[in-house]
């Protein structure tokens, strides 16, 4: 059992709905410093209203790039990492093109998160995998691909793919990161159990919808 401090220090309270609120975004901030929680997630869009309520908090503002399909154009995805930057965030989730890597196209789907990661420079750029679409071959291959462009996370997937993370995902891309790369599992995780599943697996960040009941488990 991990303890409160070490698990809340661990997770990004995660709120990517389309219909999400501000005042959601508002009591998702405000629950993430009680909690004393790494992080939060939010939409492009939101990051300016977490901004407001989390400055001099010490908990993170993390967005999403090219989510959820991954397959928006590459200028597109960095124009949206320059803006993600210019509004403030300090961690970004970027999405892999996962059809030009099944096609094959695996230097052009490097190119496009070399990119990424020029424009990001110091800080933190995780790469989304959504590994639901791959098989474990390909999982190895698309951690790798991630790690030679410069990720620093390898992250399972987007929660909005055909499954979320489990703890095969998560044991192969700790397998690939090594020493090199964080992990984060992300996806279907609701309970301390699972949680604490997914770090036994190698997971050094969790994403969830779920903080507040996690947290909560551990009293």
């Amino acid at each position: 059992m991990k303890s409160k401090d070490e698990m809340a220090g661990k997770i990004e309270s995660t709120l990517l709905r389309a219909d999400a609120s501000r005042l959601e975004v508002e009591m998702l901030c405000a629950e993430a410093v009680r909690l004393g929680l790494f992080g939060v997630c939010v939409a492009p869009s939101r990051i300016l209203d977490a901004k407001e309520h989390l400055t001099g908090s010490g908990v993170k503002v993390v967005t999403v790039i090219g989510f959820p399909l991954g397959n928006t154009t590459s200028n597109a995805k960095l124009a949206e990492v320059e803006d993600a930057l210019a509004l403030g965030a300090d961690e970004l989730d970027i999405v892999m093109n996962i059809g030009h890597f099944l096609d094959g196209r695996f230097a052009d789907v490097e190119r496009e998160l070399q990119r990424a990661k020029n424009a990001v420079g110091d800080k933190v750029l995780k790469v989304i995998l959504e590994t639901g679409y791959l098989g474990e071959g390909q999982i190895i291959h698309a951690g790798r691909l991630a790690l030679e462009a410069g990720a620093d996370f390898l992250k399972t997937s987007t929660g909005f793919g055909p499954r979320g993370a489990s703890v095969e995902d998560v044991r192969l891309l700790s397998s690939v990161a090594g020493e090199k790369a964080g992990v984060k599992a992300s996806g279907g995780i609701k309970t301390m159990a699972r949680a604490i599943e997914m770090i036994g697996a190698g997971a050094t960040r969790i994403g969830t919808s779920s903080a507040g009941a996690i947290m909560l488990e551990l009293g």
